[in-house]
């Protein structure tokens, strides 16, 4: 492609993600299928090199867009799980000229552990157990952070009030043009009933923190063309950019 060729894909597919937007028949079906979908536990069902990624396919692409653009030297996340958001992102350092990922859990299980560090990209991870928004927790990070480059992915506890000391925490952090994804924003779109046995639910939730975070904060505002093209994520009105 020349460089008529490549503004004009990119221009078409701008066209393309408005109609999408504009679209409510499309985003109506595309909420009824993340409602069957997570109670099906979709989102459990795929890995990155070899562990449990435990996110949308959709997300993922995102992520490695965003990363790719704003190459951060340092990925801070918030609840490792199982460890394979944390080889993704390592992945993708690796690719993008090095860099460091902090993972930032209150339990993190000795297999979980075992297993993360005994991958080949381990060396690009550093392993935080603590909650993530006790203050001795939130120190440490910011030591290791420094100056550098920083992207943030809140991915913990899902209650409002969680999150959102999070968000003060942890997206003072996130330099100018790089973000903060808060997942699992779609809690507030899904049925009352979807999470039962969870602290969280419609009206506490990330969805709710994130709206009363912008309140606070005019440094962020929703990138909505993400959320527009995925037509499925878990962070619908989370993915936050910083502005200034």
């Amino acid at each position: 492609m020349n460089v008529n060729d490549i503004e004009s894909f990119k221009a078409d597919g701008r066209r393309e993600i408005a109609a999408m937007a504009a679209d409510h028949e499309l985003r109506a079906a595309s909420q009824r299928l993340m409602n069957l979908a997570n109670a099906q536990k979709y989102s459990y069902h795929f890995s990155w090199l070899g562990l449990p990624i435990i996110q949308y396919p959709q997300d993922v692409m995102a992520m490695q867009e965003i990363i790719w653009e704003t190459r951060p030297e340092v990925i801070v996340e918030t609840g490792v799980a199982r460890g394979g958001s944390l080889i993704f992102y390592a992945s993708l350092l690796e690719l993008t000229g090095g860099g460091e990922v902090i993972g930032i859990d209150i339990d993190i299980r000795p297999h979980n552990r075992e297993a993360i560090e005994a991958h080949p990209l381990s060396k690009r991870i550093s392993l935080i157990q603590g909650s993530s928004i006790a203050q001795a927790t939130v120190d440490v990070v910011a030591s290791k952070v420094g100056r550098r480059r920083t992207l943030v992915v809140l991915d913990s506890n899902h209650t409002h009030a969680h999150v959102l000391a999070e968000l003060r925490s942890y997206a003072p952090l996130v330099s100018v043009g790089s973000y903060c994804v808060v997942m699992d924003t779609v809690v507030e779109d899904m049925p009352a009933d979807s999470f039962p046995d969870r602290p969280w639910g419609k009206g506490d939730n990330p969805k709710t923190a994130v709206q009363a975070y912008l309140a606070e904060d005019p440094r962020f505002e929703v990138d909505r063309v993400i959320e527009h093209k995925l037509l499925l994520t878990v962070a619908p009105g989370g993915w936050l950019r910083r502005r200034v």
